[in-house]
């Protein structure tokens, strides 16, 4: 069956916040790419199975039945090779949600936490809004490509309880390298330090790169790590909130759970407990598509940014399906660029500055979309007055 990514779906009016800018402050008329949210519509056999289970008409307390775990668990093993344990496995809201209950489970008020910026902001709120202290290993930029400086990391996880993680990584998109996970997890382990490994974007891996579950390396770092995953990426169903939380570690795990019992949430929602298990069942084929789209719409933005705005940069992706481009070039500041974006060219991007001080300069546009959609975006972006005034 071929898919359709190219039909535009009407999203206004739908409780959407990606589309209600006003929500965010924003004026009314911007082409919003800015959350991690696609604009595509989940795989027809997750809508069937959705609609299906409405037409039963009862929604009462859920849990996860066994069909459910098999195709979850058959899902990492034929794309990862890696083999999770039923036990394992417990059932969040969310990866954010997911994050915070780890934090305040497995560290103390003022322990040290290490993130690498630029990176997804809610890793920092969730340090800050928790009490701990907020530890960053600055990635190092060169030459369009992002790598790690291990001696900072070192230093910083001397002073560390917990280490999260994000691969791939939101914004930059570099999957992270067998040598560079096992480098890390080893002075993870020589410190004492726990991991928390945000995998929520594993799926969208790009060709001739791969995604490593950091879990899966060898049973020590097993031990050490919290793996969150979740088909809302994947599968476009983030409104149905339903993560997947890995917890190889038994007394982890136990710390987990109390937490997350001690926050009155008990069971999951069933209709996001449906349309996962329908995806990781049926949406293979579909995700291979997309993946191929995606891959498309990428080389559609660096190909078009190189000839009408050689001044931005698309930073090459290995995952993901967020563009990090870098406008360092235009010589704006950070705040006045993403104006510029906003007030003059009517669209409504990431700002690179709220990854972190490494982002400033930089802007974070969200691919999944219509390739109609991405070429509208990149005129908006091309037609606006780039001279400083």
């Amino acid at each position: 069956m071929k898919y359709d990514f190219d039909r535009v779906i009407d999203r206004s009016n739908s409780c959407s916040i990606k589309y209600e800018p006003s929500w965010r402050g924003k004026p009314d008329d911007v082409l919003p790419l800015w959350v991690a949210d696609m604009d595509f519509a989940a795989p027809p056999c997750v809508q069937e199975a959705l609609v299906s289970r409405a037409k039963h008409g009862i929604f009462g307390y859920s849990e996860p039945d066994a069909p459910y775990f098999d195709v979850t668990r058959k899902w990492f093993e034929e794309r990862f090779n890696w083999h999770v344990l039923r036990e394992w496995l417990i059932i969040t809201p969310g990866v954010v949600n997911a994050l915070y209950l780890a934090v305040r489970a497995l560290t103390k008020p003022g322990d040290g936490i290490v993130i690498q910026q630029p990176v997804y902001y809610p890793l920092e709120a969730g340090i800050k809004k928790t009490g701990r202290q907020l530890l960053i290993n600055e990635l190092v930029y060169s030459n369009g490509h992002y790598i790690i400086d291990f001696q900072d990391f070192e230093e910083k996880i001397k002073q560390a309880k917990m280490f999260i993680m994000c691969n791939p990584h939101n914004p930059v998109g570099r999957v992270w390298k067998p040598d560079e996970l096992s480098r890390m997890g080893e002075i993870c382990l020589r410190h004492g330090v726990i991991v928390i490994a945000d995998e929520i974007h594993e799926d969208f891996i790009f060709k001739d790169h791969r995604h490593l579950v950091f879990a899966a390396l060898n049973d020590e770092l097993a031990d050490i790590t919290v793996t969150c995953t979740s088909p809302s990426k994947t599968f476009n169903l983030a409104g149905l909130l339903c993560a997947n939380i890995f917890i190889s570690n038994k007394e982890l795990r136990e710390k987990f759970k109390g937490e997350y019992a001690g926050c009155g949430l008990s069971q999951p929602g069933v209709m996001g407990l449906v349309a996962g298990k329908a995806a990781y069942e049926g949406g293979a084929q579909w995700l291979d598509q997309l993946l191929d789209y995606l891959a498309e719409n990428m080389l559609f933005i660096k190909t078009y940014l190189s000839k009408n705005i050689p001044k931005i940069k698309l930073i090459e992706p290995e995952g993901t399906y967020l563009a990090w481009l870098d406008c360092n070039e235009l010589g704006f500041s950070a705040m006045k660029l993403d104006e510029e974006i906003i007030q003059k060219g009517k669209l409504w991007l990431s700002a690179g500055y709220t990854f972190g001080k490494g982002g400033k300069g930089f802007e974070r546009m969200n691919a999944a979309c219509p390739r109609s959609v991405l070429h509208n975006a990149l005129e908006r972006l091309k037609n606006i007055d780039w001279e400083i005034k």
